[in-house]
């Protein structure tokens, strides 16, 4: 995902409301999250559908790095050999 543009990407319910259709494009064009404003505080977050994906993938990639890590300070890892051999293995059925 991009990075916000501050100026571009943050607008005010009411400005959101008239223009749909045009924030939509623009979330879509840019990959770049629009920021929903009420009374001056946010309240919601426009994404593109492809860019929500790959943030959830990326999340869950991370998960899966800190379950790892934790297993292993856990004592409850495997050699590396170990574990080659049984993803091989899998693969190969």
């Amino acid at each position: 995902m991009k990075r916000l543009k501050v100026n571009e990407d943050i607008r005010p319910m009411s400005e959101f409301r008239t223009g749909i259709a045009s924030f939509l494009k623009q979330v879509h064009t840019t990959k770049r999250p629009l920021i929903i404003t009420q009374h001056g505080k946010g309240v919601a977050v426009l994404l593109d559908a492809g860019e929500y994906e790959a943030m959830q993938e990326r999340i869950e990639l991370l998960q899966d790095i800190h379950t790892s890590i934790s297993q292993i300070d856990g004592g409850e890892g495997i050699e590396h050999g170990e574990a080659r051999a049984a993803v091989l293995k899998r693969i190969k059925k």
